[in-house]
């Protein structure tokens, strides 16, 4: 992906070793652009990050500290983020009053507050250039609720809030917010929960996809993370300059209902 002006792109990405985020590092650097990977484990953030010809800075988000320690070291080795894609997060399952306090308060960091610190320290570079991407991974949990996941759908709830928010704010210069919310989507996250409930529900694998995942879903299959990470590099071109303060559903029809 390329500007009206051509020039490459500054692109960081959190959570991207893997998964949907490893999957947007590589559409984006296949347009050439300068691509930053964070991820809390280090070894597979330094691999994704080697496979793109990128650079990997090792942060905590679930750390405020950590967080903002990210935002600077990528503005001191470039000066600038022009594209932000706040991909990190992770799933925790129990009933609110089983839920741990520590926990939930660790997922709200990650998912909602990290993508504050980070906006906000991106955004100054983003006005001066007068032009920048703000891309927010929530889900369909941002949409819609589903039982014991709390801390889950509270931050994914939020950051749309967030990111409607942001594109009021910052439309004048050049600045666009949008978040894209997919639905079960065949990652390792995804797998382990499938793996999780085939053996808490006696069903095979192939079960849980098609009797608990996508029973609702008008398309039976899950969503691949090219197809999530095609969707954030049409937001962050120029051809979507007018699309700003939206939430996309790429979800199998799954909210439909």
């Amino acid at each position: 992906m390329t500007s009206e002006s051509t020039k490459e792109q500054v692109v960081l990405i959190t959570g991207g070793g893997s998964g949907i985020g490893k999957e947007i590092a590589r559409k984006f650097a296949s347009g050439g652009n300068k691509i930053i990977i964070n991820d809390v484990r280090e070894d597979v953030g330094i691999q994704a990050a080697r496979e793109v010809n990128g650079t990997y800075i090792y942060a905590d988000l679930s750390d405020m500290d950590s967080t903002r320690k990210l935002a600077t070291e990528a503005l001191d080795l470039f000066g600038t983020i022009d594209i932000l894609v706040n991909n990190a997060g992770f799933q925790h399952v129990a009933p609110v009053d089983e839920f741990p306090e520590t926990l939930w308060a660790k997922m709200i960091q990650v998912m909602l507050v990290a993508p504050f610190q980070l906006t906000k320290l991106a955004l100054p570079g983003m006005k001066e250039s007068g032009w920048g991407r703000i891309i927010n991974m929530s889900s369909i949990h941002g949409l819609v609720a589903s039982p014991y996941k709390s801390a889950y759908n509270s931050a994914k709830h939020g950051l749309i809030g967030f990111t409607k928010t942001v594109a009021l704010e910052v439309g004048e210069f050049g600045i666009t917010a949008n978040a894209i919310c997919p639905g079960y989507t065949r990652t390792p996250l995804v797998q382990a929960q499938v793996a999780d409930q085939a053996k808490n529900n006696d069903l095979s694998e192939d079960e849980v996809i098609s009797k608990i995942m996508l029973e609702p879903a008008a398309i039976k299959r899950l969503v691949e993370p090219t197809e999530v990470a095609d969707l954030t590099v049409f937001l962050a071109s120029d051809s979507a300059r007018s699309i700003t303060g939206s939430a996309y559903s790429i979800d199998l029809g799954w909210v439909a209902r």
